[in-house]
């Protein structure tokens, strides 16, 4: 389909991805935005919704048992080991320890014993020991079983992105590079597992731990409270001036990406064309420009990232730093704590070295959760490029359905009727005016005419690949545009210039998409093209492994077994696009005649220069200027003054020999 070319209107500029038409990022997404764009991905967590719970509910109770833990061990070590004093209660309980060492509320109370001391640090030590192997246990399985689900999702999300993908027209494909696709595929649908990690579980693990380390620090003293709320405001500061730059360098360096994928893929498959050229120098300079590109979004986007989280942690630590001092001075005077009664249960009712450590502690966990809420806000601008990539593909609607209740295709063709035809990739650029072309069974047709003049892309209306602008399709007087696209292509089979092949045996390769079908049509499909001869010759004849495009073929090979392929399909429709290109004389003579015999009761549409393939065809529609200008036997429109005339004409090299073409 050479003359198939992308509307850039429609394709280009109205991508999405955070680009204007000049290429410049587009910062101006809104918090309101990035939550829609989250809850986007809600369909493809619901399949998966009893599994998530599940998941969110051992985390949290993990997340509880970890604080409680931390804060109970605190005070077991710094008051009770080392400074003896009597366990509460439920510390005791916990440790499986006798009332001898419990507290009896009274003041003078011998403390503890160092024999018990002792005990107490071996039961502490064992039970740390036993909750870290649980813990440790738990998180590993969990971890496990959080990436069980998330590939789930992902793997839902690609499936659709692909299949949205082999849907669209081709106006979207030739309009975009494959490797852009390929990356949206499979880079871009990978940012939906990490919406739940990183846009609401660890945010909200962040401030629920922030939460109780500054409800903690209110029962100690409000003042500390206070503090480190007041490094709120330059973290705030911070974020709006460095969260756009994160934002636009996110979607910047995913755009750098998808250019250097493409580039890849470009590479590798035009390879042969690269070492044929001597083109090896300037492709690696061209990949490298491509990397570098890629390399400096990168670095940008971490740069500014790197500036935002360390800017937090200074904030942060610059608050601890003063409740230190304040906290070491109230310690040292065994100040009161602010509600002592409230929390005598972990026997902070006093300032001492455990209190101090306690809430210390408390407060740089508070800088820690900032920091990293910074880091996750961040991320959170890297997923959202990757999504709304990612969702522009789902969001592309495809330009051909199917009508409510489509008809079916006919059972008997009778023939194939063009009206009127009106068709433009772009809307300035016109390639179809009205053609118009008719051919009934058991015939052939010809379609003739210079570079671009539609040809091809006539043909791809018989498949349904783009809907006419105006005019129809009929066949058997039944519109085309009234059948699924999946009654008609399976009705029409076509053999593609480009000729191509997998990585796969020779009989796979001219069944693919067909695997029901027996060895002996595959057989018989060759022998139609004329390709069972050398097929035979081959190592293991048809289960010979071919290499990647068909490497191992020749030209003329590959194009034989994708006509053979287009035979096996047993369509009553057959379109042939430069079938003979690569064949020789005889060869050509003996695969049309072929086709003429097996196209009894089907409709054959050839697209060709060669006029040893014209000859032959039951009419010839030639194109000029959008339009089929004149239709009708090789031997009449040679007989009139006629533009297919200079056509052979041109294609013979000399007016003068034109008469040739009637042998």
């Amino acid at each position: 389909m050479a003359e198939i070319t992308p509307d850039s209107d429609r394709y280009g500029a109205s991508d999405p991805s955070g680009f204007t038409e000049d290429g410049e990022a587009e910062n101006s997404i809104t918090l309101r935005e990035t939550l829609a764009l989250a809850w986007r991905c809600w369909p493809y967590y619901r399949p998966q919704a009893k599994h998530l719970a599940t998941f969110v509910l051992v985390n949290s109770v993990l997340g509880g048992v970890l604080l409680g833990s931390a804060l109970l061990g605190t005070d077991l070590v710094e008051n009770k080991v080392l400074l003896g004093e009597k366990l509460e209660p439920l510390q005791a309980s916990l440790l499986l320890l006798g009332d001898e060492f419990v507290s009896s509320g009274d003041a003078d109370e011998d403390p503890l014993s160092t024999a018990q001391r002792v005990e107490l640090r071996q039961q502490i030590i064992y039970a740390g020991g036993v909750l870290a192997m649980l813990v440790l246990s738990i998180s590993v399985l969990v971890w496990y079983y959080m990436t069980w689900i998330f590939q789930r999702v992902n793997q839902q999300l690609r499936v659709e992105m692909l299949a949205r993908v082999e849907h669209l027209s081709l106006r979207y494909h030739s309009g975009s590079r494959t490797g852009d696709a390929i990356y949206r595929v499979y880079q871009d649908s990978a940012t939906i597992v990490n919406v739940l990690l990183y846009m609401i579980l660890s945010p909200l693990r962040v401030l629920a731990w922030a939460g109780f380390g500054l409800a903690i620090l209110l029962l100690f003293a409000p003042v500390l409270s206070l503090l480190i709320l007041a490094a709120a405001v330059p973290t705030v500061i911070l974020m709006r001036h460095y969260i756009p730059k994160v934002r636009a360098a996110a979607f910047l360096s995913r755009e750098r990406n998808s250019d250097l994928t493409s580039r890849i893929q470009e590479t590798l498959a035009a390879i042969r064309v690269v070492k044929a050229s001597g083109a090896e120098q300037r492709l690696m300079e061209r990949f490298d420009e491509d990397s570098q590109g890629a390399l400096n979004a990168a670095f940008e986007m971490r740069k500014n990232m790197a500036f935002l989280t360390v800017g937090v942690a200074v904030v942060g630590l610059t608050c601890v730093f003063v409740a230190d001092y304040f906290m070491a001075t109230w310690a040292m005077r065994e100040v009161p704590t602010y509600f002592g009664g409230s929390i005598a249960l972990v026997g902070f009712a006093v300032w001492n070295l455990g209190a101090f450590k306690a809430a210390t502690g408390r407060a740089e966990d508070a800088s820690q959760q900032a920091w990293e809420l910074a880091f996750y806000w961040c991320t959170v601008q890297d997923l959202v490029a990757g999504l709304r990539r990612a969702f522009f593909l789902l969001d592309l609607e495809p330009e051909v359905v199917d009508v409510a209740n489509p008809q079916a295709f006919p059972a008997t063709l009778q023939s194939v009727r063009l009206e009127n035809i009106h068709f433009a990739y772009e809307a300035a650029r016109p390639v179809l005016k009205g053609a118009s072309l008719s051919a009934s069974a058991s015939t052939v047709t010809a379609i003739v005419g210079s570079t671009g003049s539609g040809k091809s892309t006539l043909m791809s209306l018989l498949l349904r690949l783009y809907n006419p602008d105006s005019g129809s399709v009929f066949v058997n007087e039944r519109a085309l545009s009234q059948m699924s696209t999946q009654a008609v292509r399976a009705n029409v089979a076509i053999a593609l210039q480009q000729n191509v092949l997998f990585a796969m045996s020779v009989a796979e390769n001219i069944r693919y998409g067909m695997a029901d079908v027996s060895d002996a049509q595959v057989i018989a499909a060759a022998k139609v093209a004329c390709a069972d001869e050398f097929i035979q010759a081959m190592p293991q004849g048809y289960a010979t492994e071919l290499g990647e495009r068909g490497g191992k073929l020749s030209t003329g090979q590959r194009q034989r077994i994708s006509i053979a392929r287009a035979i096996l399909r047993d369509t009553p429709i057959l379109i042939l696009d430069e079938p003979t290109a690569s064949l020789d004389a005889e060869t050509e003579r003996q695969v049309m005649e072929n086709l003429a015999t097996w196209g009894q009761s089907r409709v054959i549409f050839i697209i060709t220069h060669r006029l040893s393939t014209v000859r032959n065809a039951d009419q010839i529609a030639f194109l000029e200027g959008g339009v089929v200008k004149e239709l009708g036997t090789h031997a009449e429109l040679l007989a009139q003054d006629s533009a297919y005339a200079g056509f052979v004409a041109a294609e013979l090299g000399d007016s003068q020999t034109a008469a040739q073409a009637h042998e």
